[in-house]
């Protein structure tokens, strides 16, 4: 299913080479939300995640009420999670961008990291092994460190090619399976391709948008907070 034309990236980032590109729906249905408590390290304290992404982590055009990390965190602890998100998203961010400040963008003391990057790249078509090398850097510094992630996926635009596709597609399972990591696999699940809940360049939520990626992503974050650590 053909969802949208864009020549931008995801967020205002410098002028490399962009590609038209045109996102294709992964067609998974939309998870229920399940009941539980509070899990993993969440005894006692409240989780510190951290959200390192690009602009669909930022809240590119959104009030910081309406940011992927702000909203997630209040449908945790709506949940009975104490957690903390902070958001950690810079718009145009790439994968390599990632890596260069994921040292100073999830300080001392987080528990998880979800890691949202890739769009941009992709967008760009970048080569795949570069996007690749960048996202095993971050999960091995990551790991280095004793915080676990949870890694959003994207998927690769359709016109770049199936062997491109093939390629840019494998990272994130491939990736989750070396590093024992949780996988969502695509970040923009039930959101993209739905005018009504992009803004009108076509590729970012709409508040509401954020909303419905929450709602989608809700079990697997819980999932992840359930393998954290706890802490004293």
């Amino acid at each position: 299913m053909t969802i949208a034309f864009c020549t931008a990236t995801y967020g205002a980032g410098p002028p490399r080479v962009q590609r038209r590109a045109v996102l294709v729906g992964c067609g998974a249905t939309a998870l229920a939300w399940t009941a539980g408590g509070p899990a993993g390290a969440a005894a006692g304290r409240n989780v510190k995640l951290v959200a390192l992404g690009d602009s669909l982590t930022a809240g590119y055009n959104l009030p910081q009420a309406a940011a992927f990390p702000t909203v997630l965190e209040a449908a945790l602890k709506a949940r009975g999670h104490p957690v903390e998100v902070a958001n950690a998203g810079v718009s145009g961010d790439t994968a390599s961008g990632g890596l260069e400040r994921v040292d100073w963008s999830v300080p001392d003391g987080t528990d998880g990291v979800i890691v949202e990057l890739g769009a941009n790249d992709m967008l760009r078509g970048t080569p795949p092994e570069v996007t690749r090398r960048a996202l095993d850097g971050i999960l091995s510094r990551l790991k280095s460190r004793g915080i676990p992630a949870l890694l959003a996926g994207m998927y690769a635009a359709p016109n770049l090619g199936p062997e491109y596709g093939a390629r840019f597609n494998a990272i994130y399972p491939d990736l989750a399976g070396i590093y024992g990591a949780v996988l969502y696999p695509f970040f923009l699940d039930g959101v993209a391709g739905n005018a009504r809940l992009a803004l009108p360049d076509g590729l970012h939520p709409t508040a509401e948008g954020v909303r419905l990626i929450v709602e989608r992503m809700v079990p697997s974050v819980e999932t992840f907070l359930g393998r954290i650590p706890a802490r004293s």
